[in-house]
């Protein structure tokens, strides 16, 4: 009699629960069919959509697109843009290294790597609105 009495406890849960959690269900999938699904630029807010809405315009806010090679000597060293005062570079010292040397750029005078002796300079570049 008891084991009839939890059989039936646990049976009616089971269908009390699959009827509330179905409904939700079929109810999302039926919003994301009509709708879809939106993309990175209806998602993007803040400096993610400045520079979504930059490359849509055809500029290119922090130089990925066109790459200049610099020698990197202290006269001519590697520009590096910024929006801040302050920068943090990857250095890949030889070309089938592995390893990445880390540091900061400042502005001002041009930093140099400690690892490979290769100059960095920051470039103050401004995001259009």
């Amino acid at each position: 009699m008891a084991g009839r009495l939890l059989h039936r406890a646990w049976t009616t849960t089971l269908r009390i629960r699959s009827n509330v959690a179905v409904r939700p269900i079929h109810r999302a999938a039926a919003l994301a069919s009509e709708r879809g699904i939106p993309t990175d630029e209806e998602q993007a807010t803040g400096l993610e959509r400045r520079i979504l809405m930059a490359f849509k315009e055809g500029k290119d806010p922090y130089s990925i697109l066109n790459h200049t090679y610099y020698p990197g000597t202290k006269e001519d060293p590697q520009i590096v843009p910024c929006t801040g005062t302050k920068r943090l570079v990857g250095c890949i010292c030889e070309e089938d290294n592995t390893a990445i040397v880390w540091f900061w750029v400042h502005e001002g005078t041009p930093q140099r790597c400690p690892s490979c002796g290769t100059h960095y300079r920051l470039m103050q570049q401004d995001l259009p609105l």
